[in-house]
């Protein structure tokens, strides 16, 4: 298998002994208290939300959850979240502000879930809630897509002041799969979309999507999760250092420009 290829990429991201979230969030953070609820309709565990603790300093952590086994996905819903789990990010975010908290992300999944309950709960409105509240929260936010990063459900909590991918991540508009179904009607051209897709971690660096590429050990996370844990947790202390030079109004303003000029408007 030639690693260096995008849907070598996609496989990897897909791996179900890939680190998820809450293996990175055990090893980084000192001390993490999950809360639950969106206060409306229910408690969804595709997005996994609470307070951690790094050096001295209380983070509010948002995680896509995918799970390991069938009882697990069943209880993640495959790790596509529902408008409650936006709703439940939302209601953290604005916790953040509201006590001075940086925020961490946490991106994999596969994408929202598309289910007519889904819709019928209004997961569209909540979606672009999540993202006009992340754009808007003034406090240092850093988002890192550590497996797969598809459609407005990643988007929905990737909006931050840094986007940082492990070197086997995948972030796009949506999976190979579905591309290719959307422009050659054949799913079974997912490879060749891979490809015209750019969506590798390389590829996002270069068009300056994302800001940064962490390496993985031994070229695949789950060799050694402890070290790839260490690689993200060194990487927050750094960002937060350069983060918190800047006052309320510069965050909002950088982070508003930074996203003008990827969505085209200079």
């Amino acid at each position: 298998m030639d690693k260096n290829n995008a849907w070598s990429k996609v496989e990897i991201a897909r791996q179900k002994d890939r680190p998820t979230s809450l293996d990175y969030i055990e090893n980084i953070f000192d001390d993490f208290l999950e809360l639950h609820g969106d206060r409306d309709f229910a408690e969804d565990g595709a997005i996994v939300c609470g307070i951690g603790t790094l050096n001295n300093r209380n983070y509010t952590i948002i995680a896509q959850q995918k799970g390991r086994d069938t009882k697990e996905n069943i209880k993640r819903n495959f790790g596509m979240p529902n408008p409650e789990s936006y709703k439940k990010a939302i209601r953290f975010m604005q916790q953040s502000e509201k006590f001075n908290r940086p925020i961490i992300t946490f991106i994999d999944t596969k994408g929202a879930y598309p289910g007519i309950e889904a819709e019928e709960r209004g997961q569209g409105y909540a979606i672009a809630k999540s993202i006009e509240t992340m754009c808007n929260v003034k406090v240092p936010t850093l988002s890192f897509v550590i497996g797969e990063g598809s459609s407005g459900g990643a988007l929905a909590i990737g909006v931050a002041d840094k986007v940082i991918m492990l070197e086997n991540a995948i972030y796009s508009i949506l999976s190979p799969e579905g591309y290719a179904s959307i422009l050659w009607k054949d799913a079974n051209k997912k490879v060749e979309a891979a490809e015209k897709m750019k969506l590798t971690s390389n590829d996002l660096y270069d068009l300056k999507v994302i800001d940064k590429i962490l390496k993985e050990p031994n070229g695949n996370a789950k060799s050694d999760v402890l070290k790839m844990s260490e690689t993200i947790k060194n990487e927050i202390i750094e960002q937060m250092k350069e983060l918190y030079k800047l006052n309320k109004e510069e965050l909002i303003k950088k982070r508003y420009e930074k996203y003008r000029v990827i969505g085209g408007e200079e």
